[in-house]
């Protein structure tokens, strides 16, 4: 699956769920008129929209949008995004995304044949530490797990402690640190390729 920003994030979002909820939370699946927000609320964690990089936004989101838009077209039977939505003032207001698909094997996955991949986890600032999160990974496992898998993964940026420590306490561990030139030329964080087998009796 092709993801815009999931893999090499400017500013990656921190997603730990560790209070408790606060407002009311539901998941479903995307629609094509959820796509603008959607991709808003993936720019915006993802993306600063300071100095250079807010004269670039408007163009990033757009992208991420007509990105969605194309894998949501192509119907693959692996592949949903999922929309946290709050509905505290009976209103449909989303708050955060998560995107799923199948990859092929690749070999520095050192996974060895296709798995199941999240991305775009991501969540409004004003709604982080509530369980959107949460909610959102716990129903992609179970849409994977219909899908007749049992093992998914994800990626993380080492710098990004909060959702490491999200996706340890969900039971995701580390299967691969990702080391590469641009790292070092960069200063960039290195990513962490995390994995989680799905037990058939999760709920």
């Amino acid at each position: 699956m092709t993801s815009w920003f999931s893999e090499h994030p400017h500013q990656p979002p921190s997603n730990s769920d560790t209070e408790k909820t606060t407002c009311q939370l539901s998941i479903r699946v995307a629609t094509p008129d959820d796509l603008g927000l959607v991709a808003q609320i993936i720019a915006e964690s993802f993306h600063s929209q300071n100095g250079f990089w807010g004269w670039l936004f408007p163009l990033l989101r757009i992208g991420i949008q007509e990105d969605l838009k194309h894998r949501l077209a192509t119907a693959s039977p692996h592949h949903v995004c999922l929309v946290a939505i709050d509905n505290t003032d009976g209103a449909d207001n989303i708050v955060g995304t998560v995107e799923l698909g199948v990859r092929f094997s690749d070999s520095w996955t050192r996974v060895g044949k296709s798995f199941p991949y999240l991305s775009n986890l991501a969540v409004l600032p004003q709604h982080r530490r509530q369980g959107a999160a949460s909610k959102l990974l716990k129903r992609g496992e179970k849409f994977i797990r219909e899908w007749g898998f049992v093992d998914v993964y994800l990626h993380v940026l080492e710098e990004n402690h909060q959702a490491r420590q999200l996706y340890l306490k969900l039971g995701y561990r580390v299967h691969l640190i990702e080391n590469n030139w641009s790292n070092f030329l960069f200063k960039r964080s290195r990513q962490i390729f995390l994995h989680k087998q799905i037990s058939t009796d999760q709920k």
